[in-house]
């Protein structure tokens, strides 16, 4: 059975990695957007700097943002708080840790867009934002839908950046990979068990998803 700590971290999990794929396609839908479209020819620069969190360890990328949110970080001087070891913590730092995961599957889909549909679309006076969302981003669902799994499925596996800026605070920043490393730690082998196989689990039907949604996308084409 599973513990009544074991169901608050996996709960806290479970909602890092909703609000963050949440706020990541909110930040990386226009950026994509932009970069796919723009002629600016530093962009590769951008590209680069999003691309980051894919190469880089995750403890050093904790630890710069663990000096970023801390008390003498430069966040803090200008809110007068400090975002380190606490829930929003996480939040911030789980969306600089998935951002490639997220905003690469979009521009990739941006970039395979056909630009005749502007064409005929300014035609008809349609406004821009008109297009976008009418005829844009239902062209680009399945994108969408790969990005959000994968931003989602990678916040699930989190750990040397979370335990860097949140620390092991029980019911505030004590996710379900920090669980099993206590475990472990602790020679309780048969709860570590428990949730990693819900872990395991929950990773493997999200990327079932992904393939089988890529698959019926190729059948149809």
């Amino acid at each position: 059975m599973i513990s009544h700590d074991d169901l608050i971290a996996l709960w806290t999990t479970l909602k890092l990695a909703i609000i963050t794929t949440i706020l990541l396609l909110l930040i990386a839908t226009p950026l994509a957007w932009w970069i796919s479209n723009t002629k600016w020819k530093f962009k590769f620069f951008l590209e680069a700097l999003f691309s980051l969190p894919l190469v880089l360890p995750p403890t050093v990328l904790g630890f710069y943002l663990l000096l970023f949110l801390g008390s003498n970080g430069p966040l803090s001087h200008l809110t007068n708080s400090s975002l380190a070891f606490s829930f929003y913590g996480l939040v911030f730092g789980s969306i600089i840790y998935s951002f490639p995961f997220v905003i690469q599957p979009l521009i990739n889909a941006f970039n395979s867009l056909d630009d005749s549909y502007k064409e005929i679309a300014s035609t008809l006076r349609a406004k821009p934002l008109d297009v976008f969302f009418s005829i844009t981003l239902p062209m680009v669902k399945p994108s969408f839908i790969t990005a959000a799994i994968l931003g989602f499925a990678h916040t699930l596996g989190e750990f040397g950046v979370v335990l860097m800026i949140g620390g092991n605070i029980p019911g505030v920043t004590r996710v379900a990979s920090i669980a099993i490393y206590d475990h472990v730690e602790m020679g309780d082998f048969q709860s570590a068990h428990v949730l990693s196989a819900i872990l395991l689990i929950i990773s493997f039907s999200l990327l079932v998803s992904i393939f089988y949604l890529n698959q019926k996308r190729e059948t149809k084409c």
